[in-house]
């Protein structure tokens, strides 16, 4: 059975009852709509998809009129601009994602591409298999973020399409609506809808399903997705009034305690800590390798890459001074500093990764972030600023989200910078006597000392789950400064000099 079969039924609303039902359904709509704004505890994010001619941005239109328009984004994405290309594919969508209390609309989505090229025969079914499996995962970390994913796809029969498209180029407030792609893609409507009824099928899940829309009759296609829209946002609402009458206990830092190691050895005291560098040969070796990576940050294979490094390493290890040690060889034009700390409102109104993919770099750029993504199953995991199931689960969307940075051509560094408990309380004391450097000691510092312990876990764990082929950490032994920041530029180096 076809999963069209039922939305070529046509199906018929009359006049009458269509004024009836659609009076109460728009009362309703802006009630709702205002309940999730107060809320803000979730976003609503719908997917327009369909046939050309089966009532898209008619229905749009009348969901903006229908509800309050100033906390709907609406959003149509053309083929991608020079600036897009040189980002992953799933940038531009990151970047539109409506926030906690307000609804998100989206035309030509990340379905339009992948349906499009099959369709049209420039596609191989192992690259649409990738395609989708990558956007399974990507609605999959949405919905776990709370993100109310609504997914409509228009449908007509053949016959319905080629007398709407006629109808629409008949009538000359509607004839700029048809166009000739619109007839060439009509002329493949057997292989174009064989193909979406796959995709559909293949991506019809519990977190995001798909819903068919007969868009044969004005009325009933209206009706249909305002009623269902009201449908879902209502049940979402009932279900957080529901969690909200729970007494809980927010999940402190007890979800990063784990059983006691058969020994102490790990990865970080694994780390030679009496590695130093003489002054004369810091000087020569810095030398050496920042004239290196000016070099190559101005080769012209590195025209079309990026580089993406991140710097994580227990407080005082020495981030600051290594990361400034590669911006002095580096053209101010051609890098970015993103310092990363307790997210604003803003941010924590978006799913976690939202912030990060914002400074995603374009080609022949780096983007270099003091402290990163990593947070989540670090300083989140260790202080129950998340629960248990959403650091664990960051381990994959953060392998997932590497992924597409390397294959968008982003050359990935990873450091943690590792210093001993004596060495870090040495340099919080000298923080403290220092009057220049006094800002870099705070009450917080201090106090995650005493959770050393749970960061070393934390740590060890994010190196075994995240270290990839793409995307490797290199861990540094940094009591010694010197020999920390000449590591981080001779392994950059490196790292970049392999990739081109």
């Amino acid at each position: 059975m076809s999963l069209f079969e039922s939305a070529e039924l046509g199906h018929t609303v009359d006049d009458a009852s269509y004024a009836k039902r659609v009076t109460k359904l728009r009362a309703e709509l802006l009630d709702v709509q205002y309940a999730i704004k107060e809320a803000a505890a979730f976003p609503i994010l719908i997917l327009i998809n369909g046939l050309d001619g089966a009532g898209k941005g008619e229905t749009v239109h009348l969901l903006n009129e229908w509800m309050d328009p100033r906390h709907i984004e609406t959003h149509a994405f053309p083929p991608p601009n020079d600036e897009e290309k040189q980002r992953p594919r799933m940038w531009r969508f990151w970047r539109a994602l409506p926030p906690k209390g307000k609804i998100g609309i989206m035309f030509g989505n990340w379905y339009t591409d992948p349906i499009v090229a099959q369709a049209s025969g420039g596609g191989k079914k192992a690259v649409l298999a990738e395609r989708l499996d990558e956007i399974l995962h990507f609605e999959h970390m949405l919905a776990s973020e709370g993100v109310v994913l609504v997914k409509y796809w228009f449908h007509l029969s053949k016959q319905g399409q080629k007398k709407r498209l006629n109808r629409l180029e008949a009538n000359p407030k509607t004839a700029w609506r048809v166009t000739k792609h619109d007839w060439k893609l009509y002329k493949r409507y057997d292989k174009f809808v064989g193909v979406a009824e796959h995709v559909l099928r293949e991506t019809s899940t519990s977190d995001a399903p798909w819903h068919v829309v007969d868009g044969s009759d004005d009325n009933y296609r209206a009706l249909a997705v305002g009623e269902h829209l009201l449908s879902v946002m209502k049940k979402q609402l009932a279900a957080l009034q529901r969690v909200a009458k729970k007494v809980t206990t927010p999940a402190k830092a007890k979800s990063a305690h784990r059983l006691p190691a058969l020994d102490s050895r790990n990865l970080l005291n694994s780390l030679d800590m009496s590695q130093t560098l003489t002054n004369s040969k810091y000087e020569h070796e810095l030398e050496k390798w920042q004239g290196q990576l000016n070099l190559l940050s101005r080769h012209p294979k590195f025209r079309d890459r990026s580089a993406v490094l991140v710097f994580e390493g227990m407080d005082a290890a020495g981030k600051g001074g290594a990361i400034r040690r590669v911006t002095a060889a580096l053209d101010a034009r051609h890098y970015k500093n993103i310092p990363v700390a307790a997210p604003t409102e803003d941010e924590r109104a978006q799913p976690y990764l939202w912030r990060f993919w914002r400074h995603i770099p374009g080609h022949g750029q780096f983007a270099i972030f003091d402290r990163s993504w990593y947070g989540r199953v670090l300083v989140e995991r260790v202080e129950g600023f998340c629960t248990e199931a959403d650091w664990q689960r960051a381990y994959g969307e953060i392998n997932d989200f590497e992924e597409q940075l390397h294959a968008n051509g982003a050359i990935i560094s990873k450091f943690w910078l590792s210093v001993s408990a004596d060495e870090q309380l040495r340099r919080f004391k000298e923080r403290e006597a220092t009057r220049f450097k006094r800002f870099k000691i705070t009450p917080e510092d201090w106090r995650n000392r005493e959770r050393w312990p749970l960061y070393e876990a934390a740590v060890c764990d994010m190196v075994d789950r995240t270290s990839t082929d793409l995307a490797p950490w290199k861990l540094i032994a940094a009591n010694d400064k010197r020999h920390a920041r000449i590591t981080v530029l001779k392994t950059l180096c490196e790292r970049i000099e392999e990739a081109l």
